[in-house]
């Protein structure tokens, strides 16, 4: 009989959405209304972003209508930090704990689209945020002013501060701003990205290196007198093909990639100069470290064959992300308080003719919050320089769904989605599930101390370094 009346007293008091020991719930409660209150104005500033469409050192105006939102909302604002123009803070309090929080604001190059569930460029040729950074920035900052005014009502203690972090998609702006010490004194650090699904992020990424080779021959004739010639083109073409010999005894965590971004400029000279971009990756930096090595020696062989000169330059490399399941934890607490964001039939309908367009099931946008998942040792997927940061503080991270499932990321398909309702309601979503997890962070001791604690314990006896040349960034280069 108790245990029957115990369950009919815990259906009564049971709120579909809630968690256990969500904690701190008024707070939380005041940070989704100002998220509420500012979600036109946040919408706007997304929308103006990803109509500004800039890459990576060129963001100049979506850096500018993200500092100067955070200036009207009182706060202080330090521009063109880490010698990088676009790269900027924004906080507000004193003291301890420093809690942070990222924000990307660049585009991709050539995926300019319309707000349409099909292919359409909205200027031929130019970019567009097919990573939905439009929505990741403007959702940290909705989340840091949310968390200042609680300070500045004397409700929380400590400092809130927000990075804009710019040149993700290319040079890893976030390198430059760890050397220059901007990450020294926080004590957490939120991140999250735009996603096809919603779920606290307790998995890794993979480590990469970026490097230039660039071939110097001899001009000549092609016809005339292709002997008196030595061909930098052939230098490349080799180059590639080592490579590509290469891939079937590489560990399949490994990746490799090139971008020719030279192989000569007309068909009747030998070409005397050319240049390839070149990526390597893989799940560990000590595995990618190897593979970068020998593709090194690749480069040195092409040359050597091709009786031409060579010269190897570092352009960047990031680590792998280091999870923290402990603030995962707490994250994915604060998600299922929050519930599943809700899709109106016409939202679905523009996820199924998306998913119709990119060869996908068309079973629209997902719903559900993804339980909390096992940290993999060698996960799938891409790169970041948020795993630079994860090696200098904790970093807790989420994904949200802005997006149908399938979508083809990187894409005009995301494009599309982040300049309407579906990426504005994960932008909204996001937000508020970043400040209640901040609200947390701030409240208790225990909670950061167990996050550092676990950071600790994943980095152990390594010394970070960063991986990018001496001398400013490279910013105007036109690489």
């Amino acid at each position: 009989m108790k245990n029957g009346l115990f369950l009919i007293l815990a259906l009564l008091f049971w709120i579909p959405g809630s968690a256990q020991n969500i904690g701190h719930e008024s707070l939380k409660k005041e940070a989704i209304k100002n998220i509420e209150t500012n979600y036109q104005a946040l919408t706007a500033l997304s929308d103006q972003i990803w109509a500004f469409e800039e890459i990576a050192f060129q963001e100049t105006q979506s850096a500018d209508a993200l500092a100067d939102y955070a200036e009207q909302n009182g706060l202080r604002v330090n521009r063109g930090v880490a010698e990088i123009p676009t790269a900027f803070t924004a906080e507000f309090g004193s003291g301890k704990p420093v809690i942070g929080i990222m924000g990307e604001f660049d585009a991709l190059p050539g995926l300019s689209q319309k707000k349409v569930p099909q292919k359409d460029p909205l200027n031929d040729g130019a970019p567009g945020h097919g990573c939905g950074h439009n929505l990741f920035g403007v959702a940290s900052l909705g989340a840091a002013i949310a968390i200042k005014d609680l300070i500045q009502e004397g409700k929380l203690e400590g400092t809130v501060r927000f990075y804009g972090t710019p040149a993700e998609e290319k040079y890893f702006g976030k390198l430059w701003m760890i050397r220059a010490g901007l990450f020294d004194d926080v004590d957490v650090m939120m991140d999250w990205h735009p996603s096809a699904e919603t779920k606290a992020d307790v998995q890794s990424s993979l480590a990469l290196v970026d490097f230039m080779v660039e071939f110097y021959g001899q001009a000549a004739h092609a016809s005339g007198d292709p002997w008196n010639g030595r061909s930098a083109s052939d230098g490349l073409e080799l180059f590639t093909t080592g490579i590509n010999y290469y891939r079937e005894h590489v560990k399949p965590t490994v990746r490799i990639h090139y971008h020719i971004q030279d192989g000569g400029q007309v068909v009747n000279v030998v070409p005397d100069y050319s240049r390839i971009w070149t990526r390597v990756r893989d799940t560990k930096r000590d595995g990618m470290e190897v593979v970068w090595k020998r593709v090194e020696e690749i480069a040195k062989g092409a040359a050597i064959m091709a009786d031409v000169d060579y010269k190897i330059s570092l352009i960047s490399g990031i680590h792998e992300v280091l999870p923290n399941r402990t603030g995962g934890k707490r994250l994915q607490a604060n998600l299922q308080y929050l519930g599943p964001i809700e899709y109106t039939d016409k939202e679905q309908d523009f996820g199924r003719k998306i998913q119709e367009a990119t060869g996908k099931d068309q079973v629209g946008i997902v719903c559900d919050i993804n339980p909390l998942e096992e940290t993999k040792e060698h996960p799938s997927g891409g790169s970041t320089d948020v795993g630079d940061v994860s090696f200098v503080v904790p970093v807790i991270r989420l994904r949200v769904t802005t997006a149908p499932k399938g979508t083809p990321w990187h894409s005009w398909a995301v494009v599309a989605c982040g300049g309407m309702s579906i990426g504005h309601k994960g932008l909204g979503y996001a937000s508020k599930a970043l400040s209640m997890t901040m609200v947390d962070l701030f409240q208790e001791q225990t909670l950061r101390e167990e996050v550092k604690a676990e950071f600790k314990e994943r980095i152990g006896d390594y010394e970070y370094k960063a991986m990018i040349p001496e001398g400013p960034p490279p910013i105007g280069t036109g690489n």
